[in-house]
């Protein structure tokens, strides 16, 4: 995650192939992880925990890859999508992972503000 997702390896720059490496990595280690093992119920939660961290990894990943845009401050810097884009990227990412597969389905939905913008530069 740190070398290819943005970390502090790479002063949290990242791109998509980069990215695509990445998910690729992970993908080898979730095979891994198919044949993990415990001695312990110790060892079991720590294998089920590293097992939902390489799952919650794969998922950052893919929102990533997904949004082509830099949206500092935050998490990451995308190198090939240097700005913050809001005409296209003002909202929120959702996900749906196929349990089977293991493929992800993107879509963007609109961001509702509590606040209004005005109302919020008038109070300011």
């Amino acid at each position: 995650m740190d070398e290819y997702v943005g970390g502090i390896a790479t002063n949290y720059m990242t791109n998509e192939n980069m990215l695509k490496r990445g998910l690729e990595l992970l993908t080898w280690l979730e095979e891994d992880l198919e044949k993990v093992g415990a001695e312990d119920y110790h060892q079991l939660m720590r294998a089920w925990e590293l097992k939902h961290r390489a799952l919650t990894s794969q998922c950052v990943t893919e929102h990533t890859l997904f949004r082509e845009e830099t949206r500092w401050p935050g998490y990451y810097y995308r190198g090939d999508h240097m700005k913050l884009d809001d005409d296209n990227w003002h909202c929120l990412t959702v996900s749906r992972r196929d349990p089977k597969t293991g493929k992800f389905t993107m879509e963007k939905v609109p961001v509702y503000h509590i606040v209004d913008e005005n109302e919020k530069k008038k109070a300011s």
